[in-house]
């Protein structure tokens, strides 16, 4: 897909390794969050330099995560880029036949937890400044659960569910609405 609708599931340990890149991940999620920009806007949004950006975007458009937005550009020299996909996921199950994949798959996951601690802290650092109405609906906590198998992938599915039902209700344009990060991991614990 190009018009950043829909899921793209990754099985290629290419892909996983080119993603797992911590600014790509970053330039992927600013065109998701904030739709199509050029490398300059991205440049000045992240903070990283204009080369930079341009080398990890055409990485990200190498491997299928981000499309040029033509239709967009004023001239010929300017080019717009957007999000492919709304989201991105994997089996896990899939990995573990294939050292390659495995490794790769383990490369993205520990790219994307990095993220979600970095934009945690980044919040924790902000909340302060916030209205405190914002501040009142955080929340951060853990619950152990018994489950079997089977119930584990019955809470994933219902967690993923849930988020696709919040997002959808999210995405109309509403007073007083602000972007709010959702994470949720579901997992055996060590024994």
């Amino acid at each position: 897909m190009t018009d950043g609708t829909g899921n793209r599931r990754l099985s290629d340990p290419r892909a996983m390794r080119a993603l797992a890149h911590p600014t790509r991940l970053r330039l992927l999620g600013e065109l998701r969050l904030r739709g199509p920009q050029t490398v300059g806007m991205l440049s000045e949004r992240t903070g990283e330099a204009v080369g930079s950006v341009s080398y990890h975007v055409g990485k990200l458009a190498e491997h299928g995560f981000v499309t040029e937005a033509p239709e967009l550009a004023r001239d010929r020299r300017e080019r717009w880029w957007r999000a492919a996909h709304a989201t991105t996921d994997w089996d896990p199950l899939e990995l573990l036949d294939d050292p390659e994949r495995r490794l790769a798959g383990n490369l993205l996951r520990q790219a994307a937890m990095q993220r979600y601690v970095d934009r945690y802290q980044a919040y924790l650092e902000s909340e302060a400044d916030l209205d405190p109405a914002w501040v009142r609906g955080t929340t951060s906590s853990d619950t152990v659960l018994r489950l079997t198998p089977d119930e584990l992938v019955e809470l994933r599915d219902e967690l993923s569910e849930l988020g696709r039902r919040w997002r959808e209700r999210g995405a109309a344009a509403r007073p007083g609405a602000e972007m709010v990060t959702l994470i949720w991991q579901a997992y055996r614990g060590p024994r």
